[in-house]
């Protein structure tokens, strides 16, 4: 399973060569650039904590049929960290989904991608130094074209708030497994199964404080069970265990430089599956984005040398 851990990387070069590694992280970007098309449609049969928990209970089956024997093997430090990594998935997936509810599409793309930002600042300030102005500028204009993606922000409230609160986590996130997962054992399927495990036993905990127990049985169409397959395999599944293999051996602020291209991919899909116009506002808005994510993973590369 763990094709992109079959031997050991010196630190540098992981952070200066690692082509497949990004291309992989990239590739999870694009898949999550539609899922929020996927999801929407997904809402219409059942409520938010409800598809959560369909979405993190086959895919935790999936990897823990996967991973079982890392997982048996895994020790108690171990599974303690992908506990804790797990609940912070948990509060990401609860206010962007419930923030994404109370606001608009364009005002949570943007604020979502102040995790670009959000990464760096964390990451360099636990080491008590500033990051490089080169990264932050990087930053800048990607969130810069996100705006002029979306248009921008019309007004802020509470979904906001929550989304702006799911970025912040999702730099927390970033960091932490980083940070957390130095120079320990468990492998990244494994991690990819506690994490998901945490995520399903709090959504169902959640879920049945919601609707009861009766309330999460869910009679919907092929549609809806497409949706959840869709999410749990491709955006679940493989996207955070990738995101698990490149935050360990790369470096938080490239993952998150990378991630960053999110609402690109978001607009490049709207393009080609629903022929949304291009328009120069909105081409502009993608090639910032493009600019601002190649510049800023030059400034980190300069910063490990």
């Amino acid at each position: 399973m763990d094709v992109f851990e079959s031997s050991p990387i010196p630190v540098r070069k992981t952070r200066t060569s690692s082509f497949s590694v990004d291309l992989a992280l990239l590739g999870v970007a694009c898949v999550w650039g539609a899922s929020y098309p996927v999801a929407k449609g997904a809402l219409f049969y059942a409520p938010v904590s409800i598809l959560v928990l369909y979405r993190f209970l086959f895919s935790t089956i999936l990897t823990a049929v996967v991973a079982r024997r890392e997982i048996i093997v895994a020790s108690w430090g171990d599974s303690l960290r992908g506990l804790t990594l797990g609940t912070i998935l948990f509060s990401i997936f609860i206010a962007e989904t419930y923030g994404v509810a109370s606001t608009s599409a364009m005002n949570a793309a943007l604020i979502i991608s102040l995790c670009v930002i959000f990464t760096p600042i964390i990451d360099y300030g636990l080491s008590r130094r500033l990051p490089p102005a080169g990264i932050l500028a990087s930053a800048t204009i990607s969130c810069i074209g996100v705006g002029i993606l979306t248009g921008g922000i019309s007004r802020f409230g509470p979904g906001d708030a929550l989304v702006l609160g799911a970025a912040i986590l999702r730099a927390v996130m970033i960091v932490s497994t980083k940070r957390l997962l130095a120079g320990r054992q468990i492998s990244s399927a494994a991690l990819t199964s506690i994490q998901g495990s945490t995520v399903a036993t709090l959504t169902f905990v959640l879920a049945v404080a919601q609707f009861g127990i009766s309330g999460i049985v869910v009679r919907a169409t092929l549609q809806f069970w497409g949706a959840v397959a869709f999410l749990a395999l491709f955006c679940t599944f493989a996207a955070f265990y990738i995101q698990n293999v490149a935050v360990r051996k790369s470096t938080p602020t490239r993952v998150g430089f990378l991630m960053g291209t999110e609402p690109f991919f978001g607009f490049v899909l709207a393009h080609l599956l629903l022929n949304e116009p291009f328009t120069i506002p909105n081409v502009t808005g993608a090639g910032l984005v493009l600019v601002g994510t190649f510049a800023g993973i030059w400034f980190e590369n300069k910063a490990t040398q």
